[in-house]
């Protein structure tokens, strides 16, 4: 018998089964926008509200929902909450909305949002589904603010704007272009798969 609530679901994402530095998904958003602390705070809690939002609407739909279409309208529920997502930022924040780009509607076919909504809220209860959307979330948000401290910090010589070396830093450019975000993952990723070694022997 399955638990009403198991918090499992909520800790696991956020580290041990990272969706970034574990499953390595949704790399995509990643490599685009984490060359800045702000953009990638932006797409974080965007990504946290969707991934809330379809969890706990698939979930409460999913009996209903005909097996042969639950893919079409998994989508449809998806994309739905991304144009709320969308269309908040945009007003309450026109330069992270501007920055974002198209990565931001594009969060719609991010495999981690559909994953969990097929995966995991079509096959459990509403409150477990929602636990597992919030640990995914921050865990995606984890993940990119880490890669984006690195990387505006290194290329930049800021955070959020703010200097953090000095005015004799001379920035390390290739930190905020597209290799740079590829350097940092691969050392992020080692690191945590290092962690999980050494606390299994």
């Amino acid at each position: 018998m399955k638990k009403l609530i198991d918090f499992k679901n909520f800790i696991n994402p956020i580290w041990r089964e990272n969706p970034v530095f574990y499953l390595m998904l949704g790399l995509c958003p990643l490599l685009a926008v984490s060359g800045s602390v702000r953009d990638s705070l932006g797409m974080g809690i965007a990504v946290i509200f969707v991934l809330v939002g379809s969890n706990f609407t698939v979930s409460v739909i999913r009996k209903f929902v005909p097996s042969h279409v639950r893919i079409p309208v998994f989508i449809v529920v998806i994309a739905t909450f991304v144009t709320i997502a969308d269309y908040s930022i945009a007003a309450f924040s026109p330069e992270i909305h501007r920055n974002l780009g198209v990565y931001l509607p594009l969060i719609v076919v991010n495999c981690i949002i559909l994953g969990r909504a097929e995966a995991f809220a079509s096959k459990n209860n509403i409150l477990n589904s929602i636990l597992d959307a919030l640990g995914t979330g921050i865990g995606f948000t984890i993940a990119i603010l880490l890669i984006a401290i690195i990387r505006e910090a290194l290329g930049n010589g800021t955070i959020f704007g703010n200097p953090v070396f000095g005015t004799g830093y001379t920035p390390f450019l290739i930190m905020i272009m597209p290799p740079g975000a590829f350097l940092v993952i691969g050392f992020l990723i080692a690191i945590k798969q290092g962690m999980t070694r050494r606390r299994k022997c």
